[in-house]
């Protein structure tokens, strides 16, 4: 049976990881998120996520990054390249199911060819 955890490694943790991904990475929008991905030096693809409180109260934000984890989680075997992925929420963000979040994230992350 294959992994599905997510490990330590697997996170976008520092500030410095952040702003470098920010400076150098492909900015694509969809309705409900901003995605900015750039390829990954150590060959595992990661994850980061800056959730603002113009989002919404804490429940809201807690859900929303629970879903973005999960997506990732079952999805970073896709990727076509191991990729350093930073997802931010656009605010006022409506309720959404695991669904809407993989639907919208599919079409940014796992069917894009440039890095």
């Amino acid at each position: 049976m294959i992994r599905q955890t997510f490990r330590r490694n697997e996170r976008i943790r520092r500030k410095k990881e952040y702003d470098a991904i920010y400076r150098r990475g492909i900015r694509r929008h969809s309705t409900h998120f901003t995605v900015i991905t750039t390829s990954c030096p150590s060959g595992v693809s990661r994850l980061g996520l800056t959730v603002s409180r113009k989002v919404g109260n804490a429940v809201k934000r807690n859900r929303i990054k629970r879903l973005l984890r999960e997506f990732f989680r079952l999805n970073r075997s896709r990727f076509p390249v191991p990729l350093d992925i930073v997802i931010i929420p656009k605010r006022n963000l409506p309720p959404l199911t695991f669904a809407d979040v993989a639907r919208e994230l599919e079409s940014l992350l796992i069917s894009r060819t440039d890095v």
